[in-house]
């Protein structure tokens, strides 16, 4: 009878207003994991990770094959997914360690304007500056629920109790109206994110080296490297771990089916010519939603490209907020309801497009490495905008757009001792050509280069036309002629003037490399 009671409230306080009925708008989880690459989750079929959780909303919801994020770094990619625009359309926020502009609202502050209660654990939009409001710190993600704490299965996870979180905004509800005010939850999973306690992904888990079996061929495939990706794989299923409670909690309270769970990651995987570049492992991540109350034909598999700028417009629509009086700028997203709903006639997208700015610091004069790319079928088109600059970073500084790592040091250490004979460290490490075009779905880790293939020569050129068109028409200033104006904006929090700092015998801040990352001089391509 009590719940009946507040069931009435709610509805009647819904009546007259022109909001829709807020006991029909649904829930939303939305759970984001820390640098985490397609396919590393069970539901894709990789066997070295456990993921039951995840795969749970894969097989009760929807299963993404062909999700991508506009840019593969945390920053820039958050950014994307909290306002529905590409990066090269968010001026600063394009690149890493920003402020926030003012300008930009995210769709978790327009929910909360429109009776969602909001709230994130975990990492939310970061690293950089939200800015304020009022005098307030700006709540992009929603209020911080970061007070619950635990001892993490290793040394080098987070100690954030991310479910007993989520558990304490759910206790946080007010009534008798919380049965009409849904909630929005962001979970920020600060796994698989580095640093990794070394070899945990072997300590009683009861995995083997021999449970790789696809170490990626730009790699070489030695102990270190199984090791390694045995241990971002253990931090994965934390990850997965929370969110197993986390359901098991709204089920518990008998939220669950009013509750849309949408599972994903911000970026690729933190290993060399992955996370911060733009091939097919950086940007092309794993998605899964669940919604009961809104998804025809549960257990389907998507192959239509979508883009993290869907899910904004998404949101909104779910939620029942009309886009265009939310407050919110412009968005290029789409509502990905009727691929919820089934009711698509032709495919949602067929293409997406990729890029990055300034990521890191670490070049003379704190300038980026600039990249936009097309993903159309099974093909990957690159244009690298700064030929003559470093990828990933000067060798002198630590290549700090690469976290440090064993598999980065293996590759370092091979060409400096002469052992690299199969050229891997050009790969991750050496500069690149203006044209890079890859068959994703032949060579899905973009070994071989197919931009000088004549039969290729249209494919390409159309591809190209139609990347370029796209972004004039998105107002990008790296087509515009203005794509200078990436590198002049300041740093928040990272160090700028790292550089000429570093050079200059300052012992400058770098935790997230290794020492032994440091080249004494440059080196240059062979």
């Amino acid at each position: 009878m009590k719940y009946v009671y507040y069931l009435l409230l709610a509805l009647l306080w819904g009546c007259g207003s022109d909001e829709p009925e807020l006991a029909t708008r649904p829930n939303i989880l939305f759970c984001i994991a820390d640098d985490a690459s397609f396919p590393h989750m069970g539901a894709y079929g990789t066997d070295w990770v456990t993921t039951p959780a995840f795969d749970r909303v894969a097989r009760e919801g929807l299963l993404f094959l062909r999700a991508y994020t506009p840019n593969a770094k945390c920053a820039p990619s958050r950014a994307c997914i909290l306002t529905g625009r590409n990066s090269w359309q968010l001026e600063e926020a394009a690149n890493h360690s920003p402020t926030f502009p003012a300008k930009f609202t995210s769709f978790v502050e327009v929910l909360g304007r429109n009776g969602y209660r909001t709230g994130f654990t975990g990492k939310g939009w970061s690293p950089g500056n939200p800015g304020t409001v009022a005098g307030e710190r700006r709540q992009l993600t929603g209020t911080p629920y970061q007070g619950q704490h635990t001892t993490p299965p290793t040394a080098a996870m987070s100690d954030i109790d991310y479910a007993a979180n989520f558990t304490a905004f759910l206790d946080a509800a007010p009534a008798p109206i919380a049965i009409g005010a849904p909630f929005f939850f962001w979970y920020g999973g600060y796994e698989p994110h580095r640093a990794y306690t070394y070899g945990s992904g072997l300590d009683g888990t009861g995995r083997s080296l021999d449970d790789v079996n696809d170490v990626p061929p730009m790699w070489p495939d030695t102990d270190t490297v199984r090791t390694d990706l045995l241990d971002y794989a253990r931090e994965i299923d934390h990850f997965d771990d929370h969110l197993g409670r986390m359901l098991a909690e709204l089920e518990r309270r008998g939220e669950l089916d009013n509750t849309i769970v949408v599972v994903t990651a911000d970026n690729g995987m933190p290993f060399p010519r992955i996370k911060g570049q733009a091939y097919e492992r950086s940007n092309h991540l794993p998605l899964a939603v669940r919604w009961p109350a809104g998804i025809a034909d549960a257990g389907r598999t998507i192959e239509d490209f979508v883009n993290f700028v869907d899910l904004a417009p998404t949101f909104l629509d779910v939620a029942g907020v009309v886009w265009d009086s939310s407050g919110m700028s412009p968005t290029v997203g789409r509502s990905m309801r009727p691929i919820l709903e089934n009711a698509q006639e032709e495919p949602f997208r067929d293409h997406v497009l990729i890029g990055k700015e300034r990521h890191d610091v670490g070049r003379p004069g704190d300038v980026g490495y600039p990249i936009r790319g097309i993903v159309r079928g099974d093909y990957l088109y690159l244009h690298n905008y700064a030929t003559d600059r470093w990828p990933v970073g000067n060798p002198e500084t630590g290549y700090l757009n690469t976290d440090g790592s064993p598999t980065k040091t293996l590759l370092l250490n091979r060409r400096r001792n002469g052992t690299d004979t199969a050229g891997l460290w050009q790969l991750s490490f050496g500069k690149r050509p203006a044209v890079e075009v890859y068959n994703i779905a032949a060579d899905p880790y973009c070994m071989d280069n197919l931009a000088d293939d004549p039969e290729l020569a249209t494919l390409i050129a159309g591809m190209e036309e139609e990347m370029i068109t796209e972004l004039r028409a998105q107002g990008d200033p790296r087509v515009t002629g203005r794509g200078e104006v990436f590198d002049r904006y300041p740093y928040y929090g990272a160090v700028a003037g790292f550089y000429e700092r570093y050079m200059s015998g300052e012992a400058v801040e770098a935790s997230w490399v290794e020492e032994s990352d440091f080249e004494p001089a440059p080196l240059e391509n062979k």
